[in-house]
């Protein structure tokens, strides 16, 4: 059983961070497996995979490796880049999907599977802790943002995935002090230095926070998930919730309410329930609900949600049997 750490050639913010990994010690060349696909082992569970094409572009890498060598994988962890409107120097963690996208009708911009969600990587949680730790010991805070993202992006996998990126700008990408702190995170994340790997799952009824609703960078999840012992699965953020309004004035039942909102929410929480499997998950919704659209679709985003979005995923959520948690809840 073996861990997959994936990184491109194409890219500065996977490729640096890749070399500073490789540049620790124990590392030795695997195999080459189709498509050009280049690996490196460390120890027994931990392989380095390196290509040349987009991050996205490669599905089921999981699926390849295993058809390859033999070797099972359970989890996977991709290098990028970021990309903000802010340009704010950022290292970000975060799950994978496009739960929201219809299949047939819309074709997902970076990578994916429309109205898929990968199963959540259990680290992601701790992980982001960790990373807070690392960066402001290396003195990459306050001049980087720590923090999660929502749900996005391909590529398709198969097994527990996160992402983990450098961002914002081509300023920020190459940077090899942030390269040198994602490296330390797999080092340290992964088990490879002394101490014990960090966001190993046990499945011990723990509570997994599923987030719904907010901006992309949830900040009112990230209140309770920097706090210690806080698991994470999928981060639903306002687009990733697409809600038609119902034509009629009394029409807010949850039958009334058209978009794939439903759809997103409920493969991703059972990508969220698979991914812990003896845990409790909670809702998490961020009262931070609807933007933009007209007058009949809407996406919950930045501003407050209207009363008849929070009834509809309430009830919603209720029909699911899915708790719906409130900060303490978690701890």
């Amino acid at each position: 059983m073996v861990v997959l750490v994936v990184a491109t050639t194409s890219d500065a913010a996977s490729a640096t961070p890749a070399a500073a990994f490789l540049a620790m010690p124990g590392w030795a060349p695997g195999p080459t497996i189709p498509d050009g696909v280049e690996s490196f082992g460390n120890g027994g569970e931990v392989r380095l995979l390196r290509h040349a094409r987009g991050i996205v572009e490669e599905d089921d890498l999981d699926l390849r490796w295993e058809a390859a060598t033999g070797e099972r994988v359970t989890e996977v962890v991709l290098l990028s880049r970021h990309t903000a409107v802010s340009n704010r120097p950022a290292l970000t963690v975060h799950p994978i999907g496009v739960p929201h996208l219809r299949e047939g009708v819309d074709v997902p911009p970076q990578g994916g599977r429309p109205g898929w969600a990968a199963l959540p990587n259990p680290r992601i949680g701790p992980w982001l802790r960790l990373l807070r730790r690392i960066a402001a010991d290396r003195g990459l805070v306050p001049e980087f943002e720590i923090t999660l993202e929502g749900t996005h992006h391909g590529p398709v996998t198969n097994t527990p995935t996160l992402f983990v990126e450098i961002g914002s700008t081509e300023e920020y990408w190459g940077r090899q002090d942030a390269a040198d702190a994602v490296a330390l995170l797999l080092w340290k994340g992964l088990g490879l230095g002394e101490e014990e790997s960090v966001g190993n799952w046990h499945g011990n009824g723990e509570k997994v926070l599923l987030g719904i609703g907010g901006g992309h960078y949830a900040p009112r999840h990230m209140d309770i998930v920097t706090k210690d012992g806080v698991w994470v699965g999928h981060l639903l953020s306002g687009y990733s919730l697409p809600m038609e309004e119902p034509k009629q004035p009394n029409g807010k039942n949850v039958a009334d309410v058209g978009g794939m909102w439903k759809h997103s929410i409920k493969v991703s929480y059972e990508a969220t329930k698979a991914a812990f499997p003896g845990g409790e998950i909670i809702a998490h919704i961020d009262q931070n609900g609807p933007k933009g659209g007209g007058p009949r679709a809407s996406s919950l985003g930045e501003r407050s949600f209207k009363g008849w979005q929070k009834n509809a995923i309430t009830s919603y959520l209720q029909e699911l049997s899915i708790r719906v948690g409130k900060p303490n809840d978690f701890f």
